[in-house]
């Protein structure tokens, strides 16, 4: 795929509002990568549609001069699915962010692919209702990113992934053509759903523009708890236990000491509980609506519960929110762990899924791996066992230096992997294949599987404009 001459970036810059194209170093550097920062950004241009007619007409120039194009939404990926490294032209979706008035009968909510999933949340609220996909990165992450990547979160477990709230989708190919399916249907049993083909696709088969988004009732009464266990059997013990229990369980979350080490010193944050533990797991159930009295119902179920927790020795310590500040405090524990492995070092994240019978082996014997094969790499564990999703990070030794460091990780990682596939896992839980793990895919697919995906790609996009070298190489 050649660079797009300066004669193809000047068409389009006289065809389309003054502030559409730029080139601005600063721009170049900010929209041209994601959260992994492995690989450098070398992007040729960005551009800033504010409407699908114009990322339309953007494409099919694009396509008619054979120009790459890297689809970008809020760039939180780990995957290196946004990055542009090779001069491509980035189609930032940043000044997309229109939301539509609530459908409170339908529930529904139709928005353009660059609204921020926090402000979504925001838009919702007032009228009862959410969109129930939630993560760490909620208040820069976009509803098209989420969509491309089919994103999870810390929520799984109770509302399930972004493919099981979208209805409807407004897409652009690589031709320019408008697929235009926004509608709000539950149900369409018209032959193939185009729909659940690009979720998930990181950008490789069209750029979604629009978005109808299913919603649901908002979480009345919340209870966030944490509990101190002494390893990973622990947590999933507790798990088995909290799942047999009365209660509506909206997350399930664990992490280690080593990440809240991280957490404790990135930002000075007092122990949450009165003595360490191997690991940490955080629990929020939800009542049965906002009434005072769903409070007092909520806490009469919990009582006896957490009493037996401890009874059990299901746990060695724990805490209950009091109040929501206190449970805002606890979140802070798990969401804040990226930013600070990161703030304190330097992470090789993996984010891989197990079926959840499989969690404590693989645990074992990812352990044991590195122990055995790359002693003095410290690994910070964390994740959302109720779907089986765990986030791995390896951080760097001091005394390793960085490209040293990267270039020992592409065999750990195929180490790794192989565990994974042993264990009936997959390589990638829920931030995609991008280019670190296109190398693995075949650790998770099939050579047939791997073939159709080719298949389709070809026919959606046949001159390989589309967020080029990510999942598949040309």
């Amino acid at each position: 795929m050649a660079l797009p001459p300066r004669s193809f970036l000047e068409r389009i810059r006289g065809g389309f509002p003054a502030d559409f194209l730029s080139e601005d170093p600063s721009d170049l550097a900010e929209y041209g990568r994601d959260w992994t920062r492995v690989v450098a950004p070398a992007p040729s241009a960005i551009a800033f549609p504010r409407s699908t007619d114009e990322v339309s007409r953007l494409l099919a120039a694009c396509n008619e001069a054979r120009v790459a194009v890297v689809p970008s939404g809020g760039r939180t990926g780990l995957a290196g699915g946004a990055v542009a490294a090779n001069g491509e032209l980035v189609l930032s979706l940043a000044k997309m962010r229109r939301m539509d008035d609530v459908d409170r009968l339908g529930a529904t909510v139709r928005v353009q692919a660059g609204a921020i999933t926090e402000a979504v949340h925001a838009h919702c609220a007032p009228h009862g209702l959410t969109w129930p996909v939630d993560f760490a990165s909620k208040g820069s992450s976009t509803v098209g990113g989420n969509i491309a990547t089919n994103a999870g979160g810390v929520k799984v477990i109770r509302y399930g992934l972004t493919r099981q709230w979208v209805l409807g989708l407004e897409v652009v190919l690589a031709s320019g053509e408008v697929l235009a399916a926004p509608g709000a249907l539950e149900k369409n049993n018209t032959g193939l759903d185009l729909r659940q083909l690009f979720i998930g696709s990181e950008g490789t088969l069209g750029v979604v523009t629009e978005a109808t988004l299913k919603l649901t009732r908002a979480p009345g009464v919340t209870t966030v708890m944490l509990f101190g266990v002494r390893d990973v059997a622990g947590v999933l013990r507790l798990f088995r236990e909290a799942r047999s229990a009365p209660l509506t369980i909206a997350a399930y979350e664990f992490f280690s000491q080593r990440c809240l080490d991280r957490v404790a010193a990135h930002r000075k944050l007092r122990p949450p509980l009165s003595a360490p533990s191997e690991y940490y797991v955080l629990v929020e159930v939800e009542g049965d609506g906002p009434a005072e009295a769903d409070a007092a119902r909520l806490a009469e179920k919990l009582e006896p519960w957490i009493e037996r927790v401890f009874a059990d020795g299901l746990a060695d310590d724990g805490t209950l929110a009091r109040h929501s500040g206190e449970a805002r405090d606890l979140w802070a524990l798990r969401e804040g762990i990226s930013e600070s492995l990161s703030a304190t070092g330097l992470p090789h994240k993996n984010d891989v899924s197990l079926p959840i019978a499989a969690l404590e082996a693989f645990s074992a014997d990812l352990e044991r791996l590195f122990a055995q094969r790359y002693p003095g790499w410290e690994i910070c564990l964390f994740g959302h066992v109720g779907d089986g999703n765990l986030h791995i990070n390896v951080m760097k030794p001091e005394s390793m230096d960085r490209a040293e460091f990267f270039a020992k990780t592409k065999d750990a990682d195929r180490d790794l992997f192989a565990i994974v596939q042993r264990h009936g896992g997959s390589i990638s839980a829920e931030h995609g294949i991008g280019i670190l793990k296109k190398p693995f895919l075949s650790f998770s697919r099939s050579e047939a599987e791997i073939g159709v995906m080719r298949a389709v790609k070809r026919a959606l996009d046949p001159n390989g404009i589309l967020n080029p070298g990510k999942i598949l190489d040309a």
